[in-house]
């Protein structure tokens, strides 16, 4: 009989009518990686929030190594030894990312009143040389580290208790090529016999869930529809417990081909950001999906900024050949019908303490006030209202605050903001981080009807098959410059772009 680390019993989540979770059994064995499928909303957070303590089950029991199990709060969890990687970014922007690896522990480290940061460094780093993690950054504040680079920080953080049981939610989805093969190889030696370690993971990437996990769990609508270990689901089998429908193939373009117009929309040429980006020329024309995919330190993060006119020291030119503009602040982009969304929604895009309707009629107050420089209520409602149509945004009703919302319904209403003007180009940062794969084939079906239409858009991914999947070209980078620009008719294979990528 299989060694059962944690056995859940007629678990229960209410929130007052509505039940997040709802009579869940699962038993889970030691050295197995369990995998949570769902759709958002469908209660893996909330399960994976009870296990660490964050929330506090309406009823039923947990069992920890055979004995019950109730946490009072993640401490009381870590006590445990389980520890987990929020979805959401979890660390404090202002503080250094060495307290935050200890944050709330730092006692350990003190003598005499005083803290000794040599020895937390150490202890910080030691956690990076034992699981072979990527280095990041030690110095300065988290706040101003990329987001792939703070959630490695997180996992460090989160082994930093010598943990048993390990939970990962959405880690992956913020992570490049390279450092998920670090993850991949991490969750073989954490539950590797040597180590005994137990890993509880929830991710929207259906191929990684089934390569990386031994075990899947299907949830919907709050309850497990079906458990059993992962190399006896069929892809299209799992898509259809997961939506509770038949989802059949993939979401990406079904042609081979480039498609689109000669006109270009965006001209750039000689861009340069110190220490981010190197000599970067491109056009991209209208109709054209052009994809930017590197890996972690290859700098396709500092595209984005630096075309939106944010990035420091930047020199070179972005030119909207359309109207002959020189695009050199984010204004200048907003007034030739473009826009940009970063990789990090929460913390760049969302007002998260305000309302879905105030986070849709921000962007578009010069569009809604016209030549009177006058807001019409009515005016504003009504945009809001056909955004939150158009791009089918679930929420109880406009004047839901957005961190309520789940990621996908985030992420909708990041996009709706700026994709329900008329646009001529935009670019896009990860749009799909964190969405479940019906929210991911809903942002698919909404690139090509904006490619269709000639909207140019600048796709930049951290998802290889994605941006294969999408793009026409392939804009490819190394070491913060172009190392290659690759065809979809005749360039667009994994292992070829790979190779330029290395």
């Amino acid at each position: 009989m299989a060694d059962i680390v944690l056995k859940i019993e007629h678990l229960c989540k209410y929130f007052g009518a509505t039940k997040a979770n709802d009579d869940l059994n699962i038993e889970i064995p030691r050295g197995a990686v369990l995998g949570l499928a769902g759709e958002n909303g469908s209660g893996k957070s909330t399960l994976a929030s009870m296990i660490c303590g964050i929330q506090k089950p309406t009823s039923g029991k947990m069992y920890l190594n055979g004995q019950e199990y109730a946490p009072k709060s993640p401490v009381d969890a870590n006590a445990h030894k389980v520890s987990m990687v929020l979805q959401e970014l979890g660390v404090v922007g202002s503080m250094d990312p060495v307290l935050n690896m200890f944050l709330g522990r730092t006692k350990q480290f003190a003598k005499g009143g005083l803290l000794n940061l040599n020895a937390i460094k150490k202890e910080a780093e030691a956690q990076f040389e034992k699981w072979n993690l990527t280095k990041v950054p030690m110095t300065g504040v988290a706040g101003n580290m990329s987001i792939e680079q703070r959630k490695v920080l997180e996992l460090a953080r989160a082994l930093s208790i010598d943990p048993k049981f390990l939970i990962l939610d959405e880690i992956s989805q913020a992570l490049s090529h390279d450092n998920r093969k670090v993850l991949y190889d991490f969750i073989k030696k954490f539950t590797s016999p040597e180590n005994g370690g137990t890993i509880l993971m929830v991710t929207h990437d259906l191929e990684e869930m089934v390569e990386i996990c031994t075990h899947i769990s299907v949830l919907r609508d709050g309850k497990i529809i079906d458990t059993r270990r992962s190399e006896e689901y069929e892809m299209d089998e799992l898509k259809r417990l997961m939506i509770g429908r038949e989802v059949s193939g993939d979401y990406y373009r079904a042609d081979q081909e480039e498609i689109y117009s000669d006109e270009v929309v965006l001209r750039v040429e000689h861009l340069n950001v110190p220490g981010e980006l190197v000599d970067i020329n491109f056009e991209l024309h209208k109709g054209e999906i052009l994809g930017v995919c590197g890996l972690s330190d290859g700098g396709i993060h500092s595209v984005g900024p630096a075309l939106f006119g944010i990035s420091e020291h930047r020199t070179g030119t972005v030119e909207y050949v359309p109207g002959k503009v020189q695009l050199k602040k984010p204004l200048d982009m907003i007034k030739t019908k473009g826009a940009y969304l970063s990789k990090d929604r929460d913390k760049d895009g969302l007002m998260l303490d305000a309302s879905i309707g105030q986070n849709i009629s921000v962007p578009n107050v010069r569009l809604l006030a016209g030549a009177a420089k006058f807001l019409s209520p009515k005016k504003v409602n009504d945009l809001s209202q056909k955004a939150s149509v158009d791009f089918e945004i679930k929420s109880s009703g406009l004047g839901q605050v957005v961190k309520s919302l789940s990621g996908g319904n985030k992420q909708k209403v990041n996009l709706s903001r700026w994709l329900v003007q008329d646009l001529d180009y935009v670019i896009l940062d990860c749009p799909t981080r964190g969405v479940d794969i019906g929210v991911k084939a809903y942002i698919y079906g909404v690139l090509k009807k904006m490619k269709e239409s000639g909207i140019g858009i600048i796709l930049i991914s951290d998802e290889l098959p994605e941006a294969m999947g999408m793009s026409d070209r392939l804009l490819v980078m190394k070491d913060h410059e172009m190392a290659g620009m690759l065809s979809r008719t005749t360039d667009f294979v994994e292992e070829k772009i790979v190779e330029v990528m290395l």
